[in-house]
């Protein structure tokens, strides 16, 4: 009865807005009211071949119109969606299988390859789906669609699991966040009251879907009334020609787009004007550019996956370096060693409380006891208030040391233990450092072992062979030594002063 749940934004649009365009997919133009019966025929579907509430669906897919189908169907059959990047290798890949276990795994041509690869060496046993009409592995999507009359009605409710985003590979493997049904439409209704969106509005859906920012924009439009340009990924052409031809009022940006689009625009002509909105993160400099261009918005903002997207956001140009004041559903503090509120102007630990946080990782309960201790999600990053109430980022607790290229997360231990597998490498440190094309980049500082040789570029591609290729060093030094802490591990603050 007080229930409310990403497929009731489905129902709630159609019996609204039934005849306004919901999704723009290529030459494919879908109503609210044809998407709703879409979706119902694929729950129906799902429901006869025995999936329901719990069960875990996986989607390996680059950005598409079977991408909503499959998140709004998963809802109302109570399902769990387990949103895969595409990026990451066939075996970090086989890792999220593996923890989640689904039920069925949804891929497109574009992550055939991958899915050959791991299905190959027993990767994966459950059902497999190709959301186009043929594939080399598994059946149609298509296939699952049954007559309206099937489905038997929504099982799930807010408080239920919707879907699991993996993140946080601090140990070397990583975590799913579990958000539920309230995170995803509370996180909606935020970023709708804090941005003004209305059914009038039209999102360019070029971030991916997998990512929580691309996520909660696209779901924010929808939950609005508003419609969707679904880009399989992002080209600043194609980009920008759509911007003009749907009318579009709002994207995502995380470096490099913001720069990519840019320099389009200097090479041709594009008109922009109903553009309103960018949120993301990139540099004053660049962001200011981009407004005098387009007249539109940026957004700068600090969230995080297990917060259901943004802690904070604000107009970047109000408070230009900081992340933004907290959203309308959001308590934050700033916490010391104690877990004792700082004074503003003081840096500590960002805890955060609220309908946003998510519900812990999937099967991590020990450290979901840790990151959940006096009833606050801490973050494991850093920040300070000022006496406006904005936040200023600085930096990341030592225990969750994280590099953001272009929006992505790459935590360093992740990326040592795979150089340490390489028969040369001695010890290694991985660090953040300022990047000019994806805001920061990795640099890996390295010694060799006694008579041994290698060169950057080699173990560049040495990482990018093991896991995915958005978290190999850009940057490369060997060293002879590297400083150490008193314990005797390497300590990565003299490495960043001597190295960053």
């Amino acid at each position: 009865m007080r229930s409310f749940t990403v497929y009731d934004i489905f129902q709630r649009n159609a019996a609204i807005h039934g005849s306004r365009i919901a999704l723009v997919c290529n030459e494919n133009r879908i109503t609210f009211s044809d998407l709703l019966l879409q979706v119902n025929a694929l729950a129906g579907g799902m429901q006869q071949q025995g999936i329901g509430k719990g069960d875990r669906i996986a989607i390996l897919s680059y950005n598409c119109h079977s991408y909503f189908l499959i998140l709004g169907a998963a809802a109302a059959c109570g399902a769990i969606v387990v949103a895969i990047n595409w990026r990451l290798s066939p075996e970090e890949i086989r890792h999220i299988l593996t923890d989640s276990a689904p039920v069925a795994l949804c891929y497109d041509h574009n992550c055939a390859e991958t899915v050959n690869q791991i299905t190959a060496n027993n990767g994966y046993s459950g059902r497999i789906y190709c959301i186009e009409d043929s594939g080399p592995v598994g059946i149609p999507l298509n296939r699952l669609f049954c007559s309206d009359d099937v489905f038997s009605g929504c099982l799930s409710s807010s408080e239920d699991p919707f879907c699991i985003i993996y993140t946080a590979a601090i140990g070397g493997k990583s975590r799913g966040a579990v958000l539920t049904h309230a995170n995803i439409t509370l996180g909606n209704l935020q970023t709708m009251a804090t941005m003004g969106l209305a059914p009038s509005d039209t999102h360019l859906n070029m971030l991916p879907l997998f990512h929580i920012t691309g996520m909660n924009l696209a779901l924010s439009v929808m939950h609005a009334g508003g419609k969707n340009v679904v880009m399989d990924r992002f080209d600043p052409q194609r980009a920008l020609e759509w911007i003009d031809k749907e009318g579009v009022s709002i994207i995502g940006s995380f470096p490099p787009i913001l720069s990519n689009l840019q320099a389009e625009m200097d090479q041709h002509p594009y008109s922009l004007s109903t553009l309103r909105h960018v949120l993301g993160l990139d540099q004053p400099d660049a962001i200011q550019a981009f407004e005098a261009k387009t007249q539109s918005v940026f957004w700068i903002l600090y969230g995080q996956t297990e917060t259901s997207g943004m802690v904070t956001f604000s107009p970047a140009l109000e408070k230009p370096g900081s992340a933004g004041k907290q959203g309308f559903l959001i308590r934050m503090q700033i916490v010391d060693e104690n877990e004792l509120p700082v004074a503003v102007g003081e840096a500590g630990e960002i805890v955060v409380q609220g309908p946003l946080v998510f519900q812990g990782f999937w099967n991590q309960a020990d450290y979901n006891r840790n990151i959940f201790r006096n009833g606050r999600h801490h973050t494991g990053d850093l920040g300070r208030m000022d006496a406006e109430g904005y936040l200023w980022f600085a930096g990341r607790k030592p225990e969750k040391e994280l590099i953001k290229p272009g929006g992505e997360n790459v935590y360093p231990a992740e990326v040592e233990a795979v150089i340490l597998e390489h028969p040369s490498v001695e010890a290694v440190s991985v660090i953040g450092v300022p990047d000019p094309k994806f805001g920061e980049g990795i640099k890996a500082v390295c010694v060799l072992k006694a008579g041994f040789s290698l060169n950057a570029e080699a173990l560049m591609e040495y990482v990018a062979s093991r896991i995915a290729r958005y978290k190999k060093p850009r940057y490369v030094q060997f060293v002879d030594t590297l400083p150490k802490a008193a314990d005797g591990s390497i300590d990565r603050s003299k490495v960043k002063i001597l190295y960053g």
